[in-house]
């Protein structure tokens, strides 16, 4: 995908989510009385600029489209004629003040649930039975008793309907007490419970970077992935036996391997030493003797061939793995405010998680990341690009709320301090917490700028 086609659909995407949030600022602050004297979209040099309304506000389009803002009259930011003193910022009551603060995330969040709103009434909602598929050998899943076929029906006691479900609770779990009580339904049809533990504190940050949950825990769901090689790694043990991407692995040292899950416990356990490997390649097989490198994992010598599995299939899953169910227009806003409102919540305590430690700072993601994951949901189709403008509106709202001095949720807090103590806060004050803001946003976008290049260099 051409790097045109990311910058775009990030641009629509963050001037979209952009425009939401400072309309929210603009039309609560008009609606209450204060003067608007800008309403920007974007940072920077003004690419296009026009003056409309009874209050001449400017209306500009910038050239950085990584934010925006409203300014609005304050007396702070220079001279204000004596008759429009009472349309000042920091002239009007301060619950209005807050309301005008608060009006940007929450608009946001508003934005969020209408676009679910929409998207549930009009299609209903669809999820994927969570049933296992791979099991690894000697994993936590193994551990538990987890197996094959096996459908995960509730997570510490809380129903799941689908595989997302399951994600986000067992990653709700494991960055909390690294405990989660799986209630499953075997293939048999018996009911049981299967405890998955991680004792170990490090272990569990582990599983909480980006694709490591299930498989730090030893587990994906149906349908299993195929004994085949993704991507192999150049000078790499495999490519240096003459193995290559879309090989099919028959055998390692004369044991079958049914999925690529089998491949790696085979190889895991053999850090340092040859393996013969049987495939089969256009029709015909083969057979390779390679030399298993020695890894060191999480202090552990393992053996690693240096090959990806492959890539996802585009699936046409059958009508006994889905859940359909059709939701009228006031039961799709109903689950539109519920998942909006979950999702906000799951936020909020893994971001508080990872100030403690428990959560990987790789899960931080940067202008890169978002343009790739805007790119791919557009190509994917509307409703993915809905969703993914579901997901970051709601992350948009939240971060906005963060107590950080240039954020809203700063200003807010600035704004409830003087209320309580009857007076403005000083200059050398509402200074150095802006400074200190400045920091935390430079230090917040620097960690997420690495992940997005150490994603890049994989």
């Amino acid at each position: 995908m051409s790097l045109f086609w990311y910058a775009l659909w990030f641009v629509v995407a963050v001037g979209l989510l952009v425009t939401v949030h400072e309309f929210g600022h603009f039309y609560l602050a008009r609606r209450l009385g204060f003067r608007v004297l800008r309403f920007s979209v974007g940072f920077g040099k003004p690419l296009i600029k026009w003056t409309a309304g009874p209050d001449a506000t400017e209306y500009v389009i910038a050239a950085v489209p990584l934010g925006g803002y409203v300014k609005l009259l304050d007396e702070r930011e220079g001279p204000v004629e004596a008759s429009e003193l009472p349309r000042s910022f920091t002239r009007r009551p301060h619950w209005q003040r807050i309301a005008v603060l608060l009006a940007g995330p929450t608009s946001n969040i508003l934005f969020a649930v209408l676009l679910l709103w929409g998207m549930f009434w009009i299609n209903g909602v669809s999820e994927v039975r969570p049933v296992v598929g791979d099991v690894t050998t000697g994993s936590v899943a193994a551990a538990a008793g987890l197996k094959s076929g096996d459908e995960i029906r509730a997570v510490n006691g809380t129903a799941v309907q689908g595989i997302r479900d399951v994600v986000f609770d067992l990653l709700d779990a494991m960055s909390a007490r690294g405990e989660a009580d799986l209630n499953v339904r075997g293939a048999d049809g018996a009911a049981r419970v299967a405890s998955l533990a991680v004792a170990d504190p490090d272990t569990r940050r582990r599983l909480t970077e980006p694709s490591e949950l299930l498989r730090g825990l030893g587990f994906q769901f149906w349908p299993p992935v195929p004994a085949v090689l993704g991507q192999v790694e150049a000078g790499g043990p495999a490519a240096r036996a003459g193995l290559a991407a879309g090989d099919e692995i028959m055998s390692v040292d004369g044991a079958p391997v049914a999925n690529f899950h089998d491949i790696i416990a085979r190889i895991s356990a053999h850090p340092g030493e040859r393996v013969t490997i049987d495939y089969r390649r256009g029709g015909a097989t083969h057979s390779a003797e390679v030399l298993v490198a020695s890894d060191d994992v999480a202090g552990k010598r393992v053996g690693r061939i240096h090959v990806m599995q492959p890539p996802p299939p585009t699936r046409t899953y059958p009508p006994s793995m889905l859940l359909h169910t059709d939701l009228t227009a006031g039961a799709a806003l109903s689950r539109a405010a519920a998942e909006a409102w979950n999702m906000t919540v799951l936020q909020a305590r893994l971001f508080w998680r990872m100030v403690l430690g428990r959560v990987s700072l790789k899960n931080l993601s940067g202008p890169l990341s978002i343009a790739e994951f805007a790119g791919d949901s557009a190509e994917a189709g509307v409703s993915a690009f809905l969703g993914f403008l579901v997901l970051i509106s709601l992350s948009l709202g939240f971060l906005n709320l963060l107590p950080i001095p240039i954020l809203d949720g700063g200003q807010i807090a600035f704004q409830l301090i003087e209320w309580l103590k009857g007076s403005p806060l000083s200059e050398r004050t509402q200074a150095f917490g802006q400074q200190v803001g400045i920091a935390l946003l430079i230090v917040l976008m620097g960690v997420a700028l690495y992940n997005d290049i150490a994603r890049q260099f994989g």
